[in-house]
């Protein structure tokens, strides 16, 4: 599944719900190459990784795979190196570090 797919975008939509109130939806949007991605996505994996460092796992690791693709649509492995990311000391940044190389390896 790729993060323009609209399976892509309608899950990400459901899991970055749980960052803005209660009925407030967060659209797709496109970007100039085309392609669409769900806005609040940053945002919420922000949250996931404060809920993983402080000992959730499951949904929130699945989460977080999830948002690989659109995070690296949006550039932010070019403001911080995949590697940047695992060698962290942030746990979580580590586990969405090591999802976006396993992400990547399997483009190339």
């Amino acid at each position: 599944m790729s993060e323009g797919s609209p399976e892509n975008i309608e899950q990400l939509g459901s899991i970055n719900k749980k960052i803005v109130a209660e009925g407030e939806e967060l659209p797709a949007v496109t970007l100039k190459d085309g392609s669409k991605v769900q806005t609040g996505t940053v945002a919420t994996m922000l949250r996931n990784v404060a809920l993983y460092n402080a000992g959730e796992r499951g949904e929130v690791e699945e989460q977080l795979k999830i948002a690989v693709p659109t995070l690296i649509k949006v550039g932010l492995f070019e403001l911080f190196s995949v590697d940047e990311w695992i060698n962290g000391q942030n746990p979580g940044r580590s586990l969405v570090g090591l999802y976006a190389k396993e992400y990547l390896g399997k483009q190339s």
